[in-house]
């Protein structure tokens, strides 16, 4: 495959971005094993796929049971998903960690600027406390490049960012705090601030430690213990090199080489447009040494300028009589 990270990461419009994912599908529709026998066994000829419409997705269940890579490469990297006891997890090789370190550096300096500028700090205790989390690789990098003493991890030491958080706020040093959904509520039930200009983000999940909420509860109960007007959210996955990100209201942009899209729950294979719930397909360029091309178990809706939204999950117990948990 010859197109590069810089052809890749300076996609600036939508004609642009069609005419790159078509040549990635092509690639790996013939590099990629797992991709090939799934497109093989839906009947279709990838010399007929002319338009982004067509292209078909690959359930992200195959990362669980199947390495889905199109590079002959070695790994440099598994990154794993988290899961509970007995759940299956995913694995996604990473063949040029190059590609995600791009992605995410990008990303965050086209949604937020300049890294160096904040301190961040990073509440992610179940992410830390296992091997192959993709999150914490970035967020470490996030940390080193923000070139601050400040910024840092914890886990459960609550007081210790308590102090952090009063430091930041007096010194008038512009602060990311980025944790998990669990682990953002404990804090706030021990210790409130009253912090406007403080960026919470929250990377979702309960992981099984408390009652899921529906995201207006959610931020509303953030909002108030963190004294902010808005929460903002990361919107990754163990099998994507992209995030999109949501600075309030949970709606969420991508970076301009990755692309939601939404397809009908009754018909996997056809897409629906306008702002109808369905099942969530993202494309994502800088997956091109495994899939770009990736069916979510996310329900969520997509709006006119690009921007979507994540309703809830399907219900990964009986995915075949989708089943919708809505959280």
């Amino acid at each position: 495959m010859n197109l590069t990270q810089e052809q890749i990461f300076s996609i600036s419009d939508e004609e642009q971005f069609n005419t790159t994912a078509l040549r990635v599908f092509q690639h790996q529709a013939s590099a990629c094993t797992v991709y090939n026998e799934f497109i093989k066994g839906l009947n279709i000829d990838p010399l007929d796929v002319k338009h982004v419409s067509q292209i078909p997705f690959l359930p992200v269940e195959f990362f669980k049971s199947h390495k889905v890579v199109s590079s002959t490469d070695a790994a440099e990297m598994i990154f794993t998903s988290s899961g509970t006891t007995g759940i299956t997890t995913s694995s996604h090789y990473i063949t040029d960690m190059s590609w995600y370190v791009n992605s995410f550096r990008n990303a965050f300096r086209l949604f937020y600027g300049d890294i160096e500028k904040y301190t961040v700090l990073a509440l992610l205790p179940s992410y830390l406390e296992r091997e192959g989390s993709s999150l914490i690789y970035m967020v470490e990098d996030l940390i080193a490049r923000s070139n601050n003493s400040d910024s840092g991890f914890f886990l459960y030491n609550h007081d210790e960012l308590y102090l952090q958080l009063k430091k930041q706020q007096k010194n008038k040093k512009p602060t990311l705090l980025i944790g998990v959904t669990y682990a953002l509520l404990d804090f706030i039930e021990n210790f409130s601030i009253n912090f406007p200009e403080l960026i919470v983000m929250e990377t979702g999940g309960m992981k099984g430690k408390r009652k899921e909420m529906i995201r207006p509860e959610l931020h509303a109960t953030l909002c108030k213990g963190f004294g902010v007007d808005a929460i903002q959210s990361e919107y990754g996955m163990t099998e994507l090199l992209s995030q999109a990100y949501s600075k309030g209201e949970g709606i969420f942009n991508c970076p301009p080489w990755m692309k939601v899209m939404i397809r009908d729950t009754n018909d996997p294979m056809s897409l629906i447009e306008g702002d109808k719930a369905g099942g969530i397909n993202i494309i994502d360029l800088a997956n091109i040494n495994s899939c770009s091309f990736i069916a979510v178990q996310d329900l969520g809706k997509v709006f006119d300028d690009n921007s979507f939204e994540v309703l809830g999950r399907f219900d990964n117990a009986d995915i075949r009589g989708c089943n919708l948990l809505i959280a």
